[in-house]
C-alpha cells in the first residue's frame, strides 16, 4: 500500500502571497506607529517631568503623559539624540514594509542599526550645547560623552581640535550609514535627486512668472496714470497760453513785428519799479541754515511750461531724437505767434518737494541743452511781484519743448547732430533778476548769451547747493529764497531731495566746511556702562541699631540676635574706581588682542565691578562661543592679567570676558547683613554669599536650594565662606527657629562655635562619630515625617503653622485612628490619639571636610547623604558640605545628582571644575573668596564672598554664649539603641550589625557564595560582597567556626565542608 510522502499545503499560492503581503503591511503599521510614538515622546521631552529617574510635583508636559516621560528620560540620559535614530529608522522601515518596498537584501542591513544609533549618539556628544540645554551631559547622552571622551583621550590633538575632527568625521559617516541602514539603494537615490531637481526648476519658474506678471501690471498702471496726468496738465497749459494772448494784444503785436529786437531799457516784465533788494551773501545766510525748513508749497500756475514738464515724471519725457523734432516745431511756431509777458496767476498749492523730485528724475533722460552767448541785459524784478522769469536756455527745463506757444527768440536756431556735453547751470529762482542769473552764490561767472550764429556747448560752473537737512530762515518768502529750489541742485547726483519731515535734524556739533556746508563730525561711541548701583537700602534692624538707646531701658531676658556692631564697619573699607579713559583703553586693547587670535567682534559694553571688570564682546556672525572660551589663558597673558574667565551671558547674544582689577575691593559681611534684601526678606534660611560683578548683594535661600555643595582648594576662601554662612544664620534665626550640627574632621575650623545655643551637639571631630550623627539625622527625618503625616501637612512650614495655632488656642492635637474590629458585631473600633504640639526647628548639618569622612566610611557616609538629600527638604533638614578635593571618588555621581546647588571656589584644574560645576571656569578664579555660584537650573553667577576675620567670629560667639549653655540632645553622637540602629541601617540599605553570632545579613550571602562557587578566601569574599578586608576576614573566620569551611592549609587554601546542593 502506497502512502503520500508529502502533505498538501494548507493554503494555495495566491492565499500565501496575500497573507505574506498583509503580514508585511501589519509589520509596517506597527513600526510606523512605534516610530511616530517615539518621535512624539522625544520631541515633547521636558526635564522637569516626573519619571522613575526623578520625582517632581510639576505637571507632566510630555504628549504621552507619565508613560512618555518615563521613556524619554532614560533615552535622553543614555544615548541623547541617538534616540531619534531609532524613531527615524522605525518610520522609514514602516513605510517600506507598508508600501512593499522592502527587499530581502536591504532588510539584512538592519543588523547595522545599533551602529547607526551609536554613531549618532557620539556625534551628538561632539556638538556644542545651547544655553537652554538643562543637563550636565552633552547632546549624545552619557554614552556619547563616554565614548567621545575615550576618543579624545587617545587623540594627539588638543581637546578643541579633537572635537572638530570628530564632528567632521562622524557627521558624514553617520549620514552614509543611516542611508545604508534605511535600505536606500542607488536607484532610489538617483530617482530622489531627479525629483528634487524637477521640483526646484518648477518652483523657480513659478516664482519668476509671478514676479513678471506683477511687474508688468505695475508698469501698465503707472504708465496709464502718468499719461492721464500729462494730458490734463497740457490742456491747462494751453488754456493759460490762450488767456495770456487775449489779455495783451498790444504786446503780442510788438512781439510779432520784431521778436528779436528790444530796447535796452525795455523791461521784459511789466512791473512797478521798485528799488531792488540786496541779495544776502553766503555768510549772511549761514545763521538760517541751521534751522529746519517748514514744508513749502508751490502752485502749478506759478510754474512755467518747462517746470510743468519736469513735474510730469521721467516716464512721460520724450527721447533725444523726438526732442529735437519737437524743439524745431516750437521754434518755428514762436516766430509767428510770439510769447507775451506772463501774467499773475492764482496760486494752486502743490508741495515743492514733489517738483524737486520730478526735476531730479527728468535730468537723467532730457535732451542735450545749448548755451547762447549775448550781451543783452534784463532789468531786475522786484521780490514778490509777478511770476518768475523764463529760465535761460542753459536751465534744465529748456531741454524739453514748451507747451502752448513758441518763443520767437528761438527762431532760426539749429542743433548739432552729435551729442553735446551735459551742462550744469548756475541756479536761479523766482525773484532773481534775469540779467543777474549768470552770477551764482559763490560769485563765480556763468556762461553768457551769445548770438544765434555763435552756438557752442559749454559746461557751466555749478553753485553750492544747500546741504540736505539744513534749514532756511524762518519767515523767508518762498519766491525769494534762492535756497529752496535750484536747478543745479536738481542736476547734481550727489544731492537727493526728500520731504522736510524725512530729513534728519542737523546735530549741533557740526561745523562748516570751506564751501559753507556743515560737515558732521563723528564722535567716539562710549562703551563704558557703569551699572546703576543703587545704594544698599538698610534693613529695619540696621536702622533700629543705628538709633541711640537709652541707658535705663531694661534689658529683656529672652534671646536677642547679635548686634551688627560686632562686625567690621564697611565705611572703613577703601573703594577703588577705574576712570572711563582707562576702561576705554583696555577695551580697545582687548579688541586688538582678540583680533590677533582671529576673533572678529566688537566690545559693546564695559561693566566695572569691585573685583573684576566684565567686557561684553559681540562676536561676528558665525563665530562659536567655544572658540573664544578656549582662549582664556591666552587673553590673560596678552592682557597681563592674573587670569581671565570667558563665558556666555545668559539671555543675551554677547560673550562676557572677565578680567581682574588692579586694585581689589574687599567685601565685608556687615554690609550684606544690613541690606534690606537680607534683613527684611521672607527667606527662611538666608545666606549672604557676597556681591556679584556689578557690586549688588547676592542673598540665597538655603530652604529653596535645598542643599549646598562647596568645593575649593586650600586658601581659596572656602572656610571663610562657611563662617559667613553660619553667621548669616546666627544673625537671622534664634535657637528655637534653627539648630546646627557641625562636623569638622580637621578639628580647627568649626571648633570656635562650640558652646553656642544653636548647637544640637558639640562640634563633631571624630569621623566615626560623624557617621553616628548623620544616622541620627536620618532617624530624626523619619520621625518628623511620621508626625507630619499624622497632622496631614506637606512640609515643616505647614506643621509649625498648625503648632502655632494650637499653642495660641491652648489645645492639643487629636487624631482618630482605627485599631481593629469588634469580635461580636464586626464594626471597626476607633481610638483618639492626642499629640503634644511642639515646634520643629530647622536643622542645618554643616560638614567642613567631606573627603576625610569618605576615606573612613565612604559607603555609610554616601548612603546617609543620599537619603538626606533626597528626602530631608520637606522635614526642614538641610546640608552644607565642603571639600577641598573635588574628585569623583569624593563627589560621586549620586551626591552630585542630589545637590543641584553648588559653589566652586578656585580649583587647580579644569577637570575639578567640570566635576563640581559641569563646565570649565573655576580654575580661572582669583582665590580669596572669588566663587562661581550655580543655582538650580545650571545657571552660573560669579560672586565675591565677604571676608570675616577670626576676631569677628569670636566676638559673635562670645555674645551668643552670654545667654547660657546650649541644650544638647542626647543620642546625636552617642548613637541610637540597637533596635533603632538596625532600622536605620535597613532604611539606608547598609544591613550592618554584629559579626560574632551569625546575625549579620552578609553572612548568609557569604555562605551561599561559598557553597555555590566551592571556593573560599578573604579576598574572594571581599570582591563578591564589595566590603572591606576586615569584615570579609571576620566572615571567613565565622564560617570556619561553624564548620562551613576548613582551616587554611600550608598554602592558605580552605576546603568547603558543606556538600553541594
Amino acid at each position: 500500500m502506497a502512502y503520500q510522502t508529502k502533505r498538501d499545503p494548507l493554503f494555495d499560492r495566491a492565499m500565501q502571497e496575500a497573507l505574506e503581503k498583509r503580514g508585511k503591511e501589519l509589520i509596517g503599521l506597527l513600526l510606523l506607529g512605534f516610530g511616530l510614538m517615539l518621535a512624539a515622546v522625544l520631541y515633547s521631552y521636558d526635564p522637569q517631568d516626573p519619571s522613575w529617574l526623578s520625582a517632581s510635583d510639576a505637571p507632566v508636559q510630555n504628549w504621552l503623559g507619565l508613560f512618555g516621560a518615563s521613556i524619554a528620560a532614560p533615552v535622553i540620559m543614555v544615548i541623547g539624540i541617538g534616540g531619534w535614530a531609532i524613531a527615524v529608522l522605525s518610520v522609514i522601515w514602516g513605510l517600506r514594509f507598508g508600501l512593499h518596498l522592502a527587499d530581502e537584501a536591504p532588510v539584512g542591513r538592519l543588523v547595522f542599526a545599533p551602529v547607526f544609533v551609536v554613531l549618532m549618539s557620539v556625534y551628538g556628544g561632539a556638538l556644542n550645547t545651547s544655553e537652554s540645554w538643562p543637563h550636565a551631559f552633552g547632546l549624545g547622552g552619557l554614552f556619547g560623552d563616554t565614548v567621545l571622551g575615550a576618543l579624545i583621550g587617545i587623540s594627539p590633538l588638543s581637546v578643541a581640535g579633537s572635537l572638530k575632527v570628530a564632528a567632521l568625521v562622524l557627521g558624514p559617516a553617520m549620514v552614509a550609514l543611516g542611508l545604508f541602514v534605511a535600505g536606500i539603494t542607488r536607484v532610489e537615490m538617483r530617482l530622489a535627486f531627479r525629483w528634487l531637481l524637477i521640483a526646484i526648476v518648477l518652483t523657480y519658474a513659478f516664482i519668476a512668472k509671478l514676479l513678471g506678471r506683477g511687474a508688468v501690471g505695475a508698469v501698465s498702471v503707472a504708465g496709464h496714470a502718468t499719461r492721464s496726468a500729462g494730458e490734463g496738465l497740457r490742456a491747462r497749459a494751453e488754456r493759460r497760453r490762450e488767456a495770456r494772448l487775449t489779455a495783451q494784444p498790444a504786446a503780442n503785436a510788438a512781439w510779432q513785428e520784431d521778436p528779436w529786437v528790444e530796447a535796452e531799457d525795455e523791461p521784459l516784465y511789466y512791473d512797478d519799479p521798485v528799488e531792488p533788494e540786496e541779495k544776502p551773501r553766503l555768510l549772511g545766510r549761514l545763521p538760517g541754515l541751521v534751522r529746519r525748513p517748514e514744508p513749502q508749497v508751490q502752485s502749478w500756475d506759478d510754474m512755467d511750461d518747462d517746470e510743468v514738464l519736469m513735474a510730469l515724471g521721467e516716464e512721460d519725457l520724450p527721447q533725444d531724437d523726438r526732442i529735437r523734432a519737437k524743439i524745431a516745431d516750437v521754434v518755428r511756431s514762436r516766430t509767428s505767434r510770439g510769447t507775451p509777458p506772463p501774467l499773475e496767476q492764482e496760486v494752486e498749492e502743490v508741495p515743492l518737494t514733489a517738483i524737486q523730485a520730478a526735476a531730479r528724475r527728468a535730468k537723467r533722460r532730457g535732451p542735450i541743452p545749448l548755451i547762447f552767448k549775448g550781451s543783452r541785459e534784463e532789468p531786475p524784478l522786484v521780490h514778490g511781484h509777478g511770476l518768475p522769469p523764463e529760465p535761460p536756455l542753459t536751465a534744465p527745463a529748456d531741454r524739453r519743448p514748451r507747451l502752448g506757444g513758441a518763443d520767437p527768440r528761438h527762431a532760426g536756431l539749429s542743433y548739432p547732430d552729435e551729442p553735446a556735453q551735459m551742462v550744469q547751470d548756475a541756479g536761479y529762482s523766482a525773484g532773481i533778476p534775469v540779467g543777474d542769473y549768470a552770477m551764482d552764490d559763490a560769485g563765480m561767472p556763468a556762461p553768457e548769451l551769445v548770438d544765434a550764429g555763435q552756438l557752442r556747448v559749454e559746461r557751466g560752473i555749478p553753485s553750492i547747493p544747500p546741504a540736505p537737512g539744513f534749514d532756511s530762515d524762518e519767515g523767508a518768502d518762498v519766491s525769494g529764497d534762492d535756497n529752496m529750489f535750484r536747478d543745479d541742485a536738481c542736476e547734481d547726483d550727489h544731492y537727493d531731495f526728500a520731504a522736510p519731515e524725512e530729513l534728519p535734524a542737523a546735530p549741533r556739533s557740526m561745523g562748516f566746511g570751506a564751501e559753507g556746508t556743515k560737515i558732521p563730525v563723528a564722535e567716539p561711541r562710549k562703551v563704558v556702562q557703569h551699572s546703576a548701583r543703587k545704594p544698599v537700602q538698610p534693613s529695619a534692624r540696621a536702622q533700629a541699631e543705628a538709633q541711640p538707646s537709652l541707658a535705663f531701658d531694661p534689658k529683656e531676658a529672652e534671646y536677642e540676635l547679635p548686634p551688627l556692631s560686632l562686625l567690621t564697619n564697611p565705611e572703613t573699607i577703601q573703594r577703588h574706581h577705574l576712570s572711563d579713559e582707562a576702561l576705554e583703553q583696555n577695551a580697545r586693547m582687548l579688541e586688538n588682542v582678540l583680533d590677533d587670535y582671529g576673533v572678529k567682534g566688537e566690545i559693546v559694553s564695559v561693566r566695572p565691578g569691585p573685583v573684576v571688570t566684565m567686557y561684553e564682546l559681540e562676536p561676528a556672525p558665525g563665530l562659536k562661543a567655544s572658540r573664544v572660551i578656549g582662549l582664556a589663558d591666552d587673553i590673560a597673558r596678552s592682557m597681563s592679567a592674573l587670569s581671565a574667565r570667558v563665558s556666555t551671558v545668559p539671555g543675551r547674544s554677547v560673550i562676557g570676558i572677565e578680567l581682574p582689577n588692579d586694585n581689589r575691593e574687599m567685601v565685608v559681611l556687615r554690609e550684606l547683613l544690613a541690606a534690606r534684601d537680607f534683613g527684611d526678606s521672607h527667606m527662611k534660611l538666608p545666606l549672604a554669599l557676597g556681591k556679584d560683578i556689578g557690586g549688588e548683594p547676592v542673598i540665597a535661600n538655603l530652604a529653596k536650594m535645598p542643599h549646598l555643595l562647596i568645593a575649593g582648594t586650600t586658601g581659596s576662601g572656602k572656610s571663610v565662606a562657611i563662617n559667613t554662612m553660619i553667621l548669616s544664620l546666627l544673625y537671622r534665626l534664634t535657637p528655637e527657629d534653627c539648630r546646627l550640627i557641625m562636623i569638622d574632621p580637621k578639628m580647627l575650623e568649626l571648633s570656635v562655635y562650640d558652646g553656642i545655643p544653636h548647637l544640637l551637639s558639640p562640634v563633631v571631630t571624630d569621623p566615626k562619630k560623624a557617621v553616628v550623627a548623620l544616622k541620627w539625622v536620618v532617624q530624626e527625618m523619619e520621625e518628623r515625617y511620621r508626625k507630619m503625616s499624622k497632622m496631614g501637612v506637606r512640609n515643616i512650614d505647614g506643621y509649625n503653622g498648625r503648632v502655632a495655632d494650637a499653642l495660641k488656642k491652648g489645645e492639643m492635637f487629636s487624631r482618630t485612628v482605627q485599631t481593629g474590629f469588634d469580635e461580636d458585631t464586626g464594626d471597626p473600633i476607633f481610638e483618639t490619639e492626642e499629640i503634644q504640639p511642639e515646634k520643629m526647628p530647622y536643622i542645618v548639618v554643616i560638614v567642613d571636610e567631606m573627603a576625610d569622612l569618605m576615606m573612613v566610611a565612604g559607603k555609610e557616609i554616601e548612603a546617609c547623604i543620599q537619603r538626606l538629600a533626597q528626602m530631608a527638604r520637606a522635614s526642614g533638614i538641610h546640608l552644607i558640605m565642603a571639600t577641598q578635593r573635588p574628585s569623583v571618588d569624593v563627589i560621586t555621581g549620586t551626591i552630585k545628582a542630589n545637590f543641584p546647588t553648588r559653589i566652586s571656589f578656585q580649583v587647580t584644574s579644569k577637570i575639578d571644575s567640570r566635576t563640581i560645576l559641569g563646565e570649565m571656569g573655576a580654575e580661572q578664579l582669583l582665590g580669596m573668596g572669588d566663587m562661581l555660584y550655580m543655582a538650580g537650573g545650571a545657571r552660573i553667577t560669579r560672586c565675591h564672598g565677604p571676608f570675616v576675620s577670626d576676631e569677628e567670629v569670636e566676638e559673635v560667639v562670645s555674645n551668643l554664649k552670654a545667654y547660657g549653655p546650649p541644650s544638647y540632645i542626647g543620642g546625636v553622637v552617642e548613637g541610637p539603641d540597637d533596635e533603632k540602629s538596625a532600622d536605620i541601617d535597613a532604611v539606608l540599605g547598609l544591613n550592618t550589625g554584629g559579626n560574632t553570632n551569625g546575625e549579620d545579613a552578609l553572612y548568609d550571602q557569604a555562605v551561599a557564595i561559598v557553597i555555590k562557587d566551592r571556593k573560599c578566601s578573604t579576598s574572594y569574599i571581599q570582591r563578591k560582597l564589595a566590603i572591606g578586608y576586615n569584615k570579609a576576614a571576620r566572615l571567613v573566620e565565622q564560617m570556619e567556626e561553624e564548620g562551613v569551611v576548613s582551616g587554611a592549609n600550608h598554602v592558605g587554601k580552605r576546603e568547603v565542608l558543606v556538600p553541594e546542593q
